[in-house]
Parts: C-alpha cells; sequence; structure tokens
C-alpha cells in the first residue's frame, strides 16, 4: 500500500482538495429500519461527500490528480463536460477558482427535464457562483468534441487549455479512487472491521474503476467493488469500468491482464427508465436516509445506488454477516434541482 501511494505521490503532481480521509461511520438506526440487524449485516458510509470546497462530493479525488496535471503543464484555463446538473462540472469549477484557473464548462442537455428548478437550481447555479464560463449545449451536440474545439480557439488566441473528461474518469482522474482504497484499508484496521462490500453508483466509472484497481494492488479481491450503473446500461458500463480498472493498473506500471471481466461487478436494475430519471427506489432510499440518519444522497447517482443496496439487502443478496461500505459520491446541490419529483 505504502509503495503504491508512494509512486503516485512522486510520479503525479497533485494540488489539495481534501483533507485528510473522510470519516467512516456506521448507520446503526438505518440498518434497524431496513432489516439488515436482523440478518447481522452492518452498514458503514465513507463520507466522501464531504469536502473543504465546492460543496463537497467525490470529484474532488479526481480534480486533485487532474489539477495537478494542469499546472505542471502550465495550463490557464481548464475545459470540462457533463449534463446540466453535473456535479463533476461544479467541483471543476470550485477547485479552478482556488487554484486560480479559469474555468469553462460545456453542459449538454442528457435529462428531459424542463422545469425552473431543474434547468436554473442547484449545480448549475453554483457552477456561475464559482465563476465558470458556461455553455449551454443544445440536444445530440457532442460535448467532448466542443470542449476540444473550445480548447483549439482558446489556444489560436494564446491560452493554453486543458481537456477534462466527463466526470473526471481518465487512468489519471481513476488513481484517485486507487488512494482511496488504500486509505479504506489503513480506516479498517482503526476501526476492526473488514468490508466484504463496498458500494458505489457507477456513472462514468472512474470511482469503481479507481476502486477496483487499489484493491487489487493491495492484494483484496476486485470483487470487493460492488456498483450500481446509473448513466448507461449494465453492459455498457461494465466494458467501460473493465477497461478504465486496467488503463488505470497499466499507468502505475502493472498489467492491465491480471484483471478480469468478472473482477468489475455491476447491478443495472436501479438505473430506472434513464440517466437523471427519477426512480421509486430512489426517492424512498433519499427520503429513508435523510429521515434515519438526517444524511442526504444526491437523486442522480447516490440515491440511485443507495436504492439497489437496500433492494439487495431486502431481498437476501447480501450474505448475513456481511459488513457493507457505503461510499457516499455527494451531489447534495442536485436535491435543489429535482424539488417538483420530491413535491409528487
Amino acid at each position: 500500500m505504502i509503495d503504491t501511494r508512494s509512486q503516485i505521490a512522486s510520479h503525479f503532481p497533485t494540488v489539495p482538495l481534501i483533507e485528510g480521509a473522510t470519516p467512516i461511520r456506521r448507520l446503526s438506526r438505518l440498518e434497524s429500519l431496513c432489516g439488515a440487524d436482523r440478518q447481522n449485516i452492518a452498514i458503514y458510509v465513507k463520507r466522501d461527500d464531504l469536502g473543504e470546497i465546492g460543496g463537497g462530493g467525490n470529484k474532488l479525488r479526481k480534480l486533485e490528480l487532474l489539477l495537478g496535471k494542469a499546472l505542471a503543464d502550465g495550463a490557464d484555463t481548464v475545459i470540462t463536460i457533463g449534463g446540466i446538473q453535473s456535479n463533476h462540472a461544479r467541483l471543476t469549477a470550485a477547485a479552478c477558482a482556488r487554484h486560480g484557473l479559469a474555468c469553462e464548462l460545456m453542459l449538454a442537455d442528457m435529462v428531459p427535464r424542463h422545469d425552473v428548478a431543474y434547468r436554473n437550481n442547484g449545480n448549475v447555479m453554483l457552477d456561475d457562483l464559482f465563476g465558470a464560463k458556461v455553455h449551454r449545449l443544445a440536444p445530440n451536440v457532442d460535448a467532448l468534441a466542443a470542449a476540444q474545439d473550445r480548447a483549439v480557439a482558446l489556444r489560436e488566441q494564446g491560452r493554453r487549455a486543458m481537456v477534462v473528461p466527463s466526470g473526471g474518469s481518465s487512468p489519471l482522474g481513476a488513481l484517485g479512487y486507487v488512494r482511496c482504497a488504500l486509505e479504506v484499508i489503513e480506516q479498517e484496521a482503526i476501526l476492526g472491521t473488514t468490508f466484504e462490500r463496498v458500494v458505489v453508483p457507477n456513472g462514468s466509472s472512474g470511482t469503481q474503476a479507481g476502486l477496483v484497481a487499489g484493491f487489487h494492488l493491495a492484494g483484496r479481491g476486485a470483487q470487493t467493488v460492488n456498483a450500481y450503473s446509473v448513466l448507461a446500461d449494465r453492459d455498457v458500463t461494465h466494458a467501460r469500468t473493465v477497461q478504465l480498472a486496467g488503463e488505470t493498473l497499466a499507468l502505475l506500471g502493472h498489467s492491465a491482464s491480471a484483471l478480469s471481466a468478472d473482477d468489475v461487478v455491476i447491478d443495472g436494475a436501479h438505473r430506472g427508465e434513464a440517466y437523471g430519471i427519477p426512480t421509486q427506489g430512489m426517492l424512498d432510499a433519499v427520503r429513508l436516509l435523510a429521515r434515519s440518519e438526517g444524511l442526504l444522497l444526491d437523486p442522480v447517482y447516490s440515491g440511485k445506488a443507495f436504492a439497489g443496496l437496500l433492494a439487495d439487502i431486502r431481498a437476501g443478496a447480501v450474505p448475513a454477516g456481511t459488513s457493507v461500505l457505503y461510499v457516499m459520491t455527494g451531489g447534495t446541490p442536485g436535491l435543489f434541482a429535482y424539488r417538483e419529483a420530491f413535491a409528487g
């Protein structure tokens, strides 16, 4: 573990966006309300929704490396992409503000919601507060191509622009979750427990890919990490995650072939109709965690994944006696964009 962490620290420049390890705590009241206690299933949460800047969230781990590279390469502008309510776009804008970089956001119209709250509240309101230049793209426009074209235009003006992919989910960005896996293992030793199952949502795949690579390098079964897809369907998400986990290992000088497709565990049953479209399971899961533990899940990523975890516990798909760690990835500002869904 120490060698991997030292290798990342010595070979990849970073910027500080997270102060220390994010805390882990047990959700005892939730366990009793969802029936986990009757199966001796312990549910813990890792608070990756916390963070010093931008409202917090898992993208900060990726941005520590991505902005580290941007600054090391002499960039003055970072351009990234996402949906209108992108958590990654919000945190990129905040991180750029902290480190003196201009930020431009190519926001795609990915979700068929047209109410005022969705179009103007939540993350998109914060993008503006953080000083980002927001480009709202028409439906069916290729956001990554638009970002690359914009970078070319800025370079022709003498600027130095770097394009960051959706979710920060490149092999470099995924190293942030390699480091997170090692952090979890250290926290297990302090807590005196071992998490047989680590649960995450999977959108652009970087969080799960990094965790899979990190647990693999630490000698833990990569199947420890279980994800619920929320963006694309299960097969597309699975293929992308296998590829990205392998590329992340290769970036650290390890063989990508050491992982098999079976090492990446993804459930696609809780995505619902499409990305960003509320499901009843998500609404119920968000309300249950809020009313049992005072914690807020977001409606697009963590709410759907937590709904999947609760469904699996109730169906007996999580073995009795399992210790589960749910990685809470943030996105709380998105709740304000889904006011109408929760009012229904």
